[in-house]
């Protein structure tokens, strides 16, 4: 049987319609239950003032969590030693919601001038990133059809049907970050309105994604 292996690639834009912020606490205490006991209040800390903009505690989400032994360098008689300072904590999370600027700007404000002082980092997604995949897949295949046509054509012979088609289900984000460092509390110096909030104007850009689908057709 003889065949014809083609691939095609999709591309789409996709305007963002979700709003994620990623936080990040860290702490350093002499004693590892200690650190864990601190971790976990300033988490719920955190849980706590995020409640207070319509959230449920359940929507802060962990990315990820160490602990970690935490050592410094110090000068004894002339040569360099270390010693130990405690146990260091990170804990990386992230909170989602439908895009709303003027939310945004209370939630931030709040961040910026609370005990815990969190780092954090804003980015936009989409509400239903299936969809969009299912778009950008039908795209790769019709983008794979179009070119074997082209090669048959030229070829002189003719397309039967798919023996298979290959996908590589990796991971596609869809994600797009205006500022990709993390923030601290002084790092916020956006004049606040009149109320505890900071008066943001953000409209983020399309978020533009490609993958690729290769198909096997029988040719005849």
């Amino acid at each position: 049987m003889r065949t014809i292996r083609v691939t095609g690639k999709g591309r789409i834009k996709v305007k963002p319609d979700m709003t994620r912020i990623t936080l990040s606490l860290e702490g350093i205490y002499p004693e590892y239950g200690e650190t864990l006991r601190r971790s976990s209040q300033d988490t719920e800390r955190l849980k706590d003032l995020l409640a207070g903009f319509g959230f449920e505690r359940t929507d802060l989400k962990t990315l990820n969590f160490s602990v970690d032994t935490e050592y410094e360098s110090y000068k004894d008689k002339g040569a360099y030693k270390q010693r130990f300072v405690g146990y260091k904590f990170c804990h990386m999370m992230k909170v989602e919601f439908e895009s709303d600027n003027d939310r945004l700007g209370k939630v931030l404000y709040a961040l910026a001038n609370c005990d815990v002082k969190p780092e954090f980092r804003l980015s936009y997604t989409v509400k239903d990133p299936e969809a969009a995949k299912n778009e950008l897949l039908g795209r790769a295949v019709a983008d794979a059809g179009e070119k074997a046509s082209v090669l048959t054509k030229a070829a002189g012979v003719a397309l039967k049907e798919i023996q298979s088609i290959d996908y590589s289900w990796g991971q596609i984000d869809f994600e797009i970050q205006p500022m990709n460092r993390m923030l601290m509390a002084e790092d916020c110096c956006a004049a606040p309105s009149a109320g505890p909030s900071y008066d943001l104007d953000i409209e983020p850009d399309d978020i533009e994604v490609s993958d690729t689908v290769t198909v096997i057709w029988e040719i005849a």
